[in-house]
């Protein structure tokens, strides 16, 4: 008997309220996601854009087949949606997140990915033909308002061009629909299997662009580094942790990771560059932190609990 297709999308297997186990692991994610967009800068100021891409994708590989869960084969029939998921989970958004850091400050390429939950929750909402509590919803709301008052004077700033901010939207609507599609294959193989076939596939599609990429590349060893340390945490390691909590509690509670992104940013800024710390940063970050915990209330309405 053959089985049966997967659905675009589904809900988390536990719609309760998020455990504190689980956002142990969305907490250590967004440490490493939010700690990428600095290693980006770094890697495209002697690397190419695709070079950058790829490097990640190969060094996130090498530490994920290290784990034999990691190596069990995906059936022929799931192929197509781990290409897909290769695509626009990491193949597309690896690309157009280097290519518009040469011309975005990296703190507001952070500040455009947190808007990752507003458009995670819309396509989950279309998929599922089911909209998210009220409570959950007024989470993702005072979060993204969070989000804005900590990037109030980054936004305001210099530095921007409008293809970047047009290609960051891209590369976020784009993760938008994988966490979305990623959620049923989790729940039948399990998240090594998931991200280890995923990026494989997007390695596939970002190599002809990296070879392109080569010439133009004069690296040194902090920007191998930084490449190094962007494949292994934030491509291998975090998208591990991430989509293990994802088939759980499904796309749009695990997106408000990236609500975390500029209180991790103020908080890196602050240790290792003395920027300042101001009275509307802690306040915007307060309100992702109650944002975060009203979004990971339980999903069941009273009348179905």
């Amino acid at each position: 008997m053959s089985r049966s297709r997967l659905p675009l999308t589904s809900q988390g297997t536990r719609p309760e309220a998020v455990t504190a186990g689980d956002w142990g692991l969305l907490g250590a994610a967004a440490l490493m996601w939010g700690s990428s967009f600095v290693l980006i800068a770094i890697g495209v100021d002697h690397l190419a854009p695709s070079v950058v891409a790829a490097g990640r994708l190969v060094f996130g590989i090498v530490v994920l087949v290290l784990f034999a869960k990691a190596r069990r084969p995906m059936p022929r029939e799931e192929w197509p949606r781990v290409a897909l998921l290769g695509v626009v989970w990491v193949g597309a958004p690896f690309l157009l997140f280097p290519i518009a850091q040469q011309w975005v400050d990296s703190s507001l390429a952070g500040v455009v990915n947190s808007s990752l939950p507003v458009f995670a929750a819309i396509i989950a909402a279309i998929l599922l033909r089911k909209a998210p509590r009220p409570i959950v919803a007024t989470g993702l709301a005072l979060g993204f308002v969070g989000v804005v008052v900590v990037s109030g004077p980054t936004a305001t700033g210099g530095g921007r061009e409008a293809l970047g901010v047009s290609l960051l939207v891209m590369a976020v609507i784009s993760y938008a629909i994988a966490i979305n599609a990623a959620v049923p294959l989790q729940q039948r193989y399990g998240s090594l299997p998931t991200v280890l076939h995923m990026l494989v596939a997007g390695l596939i599609l970002v190599t002809p662009f990296a070879l392109l990429g080569l010439p133009a590349s004069d690296p040194d060893p902090g920007s191998i580094l930084a490449v190094a340390a962007l494949g292994i945490f934030g491509t291998g390691l975090a998208f591990v942790f991430y989509t293990d909590v994802l088939g759980r509690i499904g796309a749009t509670r695990s997106s408000v990771v990236t609500y975390f992104f500029p209180v991790i940013a103020i908080v890196l800024g602050a240790m290792f560059r003395d920027e300042p710390v101001t009275l509307a940063m802690l306040g915007g970050a307060a309100l992702i932190l109650v944002g975060a915990w009203l979004s990971g209330r339980s999903e069941k309405r009273p009348a179905e609990a």
